[in-house]
């Protein structure tokens, strides 16, 4: 299976705010930045095409392709539980800096661990290689999941995730073809 993974575009939200899985309107931009990320995905035909179900990620499905886009809960960006819609700063400095440095298996107040998001995109990854081993699928997620499947992938810990730049409206590509997963390119 060839996976295509597409982060939605930029948002309308003050700069510094936390919003993970609140559902967060696209930018005014949004025409625009649907249009190149349509262009990089022209020369591609999808078997299977999946969403967040968050607006900001079914508004770009639609504008890549006009049906059978089936949305998949676990496609979420990270809980944030009571940190979302606060601004970064708001949030005290000893907290988030121990959450920080532990945010593989520390959950914000009432949210969920790295772990817990990549549990969930694992999960999806493999039910899908199960429907679709010879196929290629389209997914339209979060920056969060993308890196959570890219740390799965390469065996990696969580704790390098930030290490990925995943830029809005970006496409990485997977292929899970062989005996050995490989990336064949990420953030482009």
């Amino acid at each position: 299976m060839r996976l295509t993974l597409i982060r939605h575009t930029s948002l309308q939200i003050p700069a510094g705010v936390c919003y993970g899985q609140t559902d967060v309107d696209v930018a005014a931009t949004f025409m625009h930045e649907a249009t190149h990320a349509r262009d990089k995905l022209k020369h591609l035909t999808f078997d299977a095409v999946f969403s967040s179900p968050l607006q900001r990620c079914v508004k770009l499905a639609h504008a890549l392709v006009t049906d059978n886009i089936a949305h998949d809960e676990r496609l979420k960006e990270l809980h944030f539980g009571d940190w979302e819609m606060r601004a970064w700063d708001d949030i005290p400095r000893d907290v988030f800096d121990h959450w920080a440095q532990n945010y593989a298996e520390l959950a914000p107040p009432n949210g969920e661990t790295f772990s817990q998001l990549q549990q969930r995109g694992v999960a999806f990854v493999e039910e899908i290689l199960q429907q679709h081993p010879q196929g290629h699928v389209l997914v339209v997620t979060h920056g969060g999941m993308i890196r959570a499947i890219l740390a799965h992938v390469l065996n990696m810990q969580l704790k390098g995730l930030f290490r990925f730049t995943i830029d809005y409206g970006s496409v990485t590509q997977l292929d899970f073809c062989g005996t050995v997963p490989k990336i064949e390119y990420v953030n482009r």
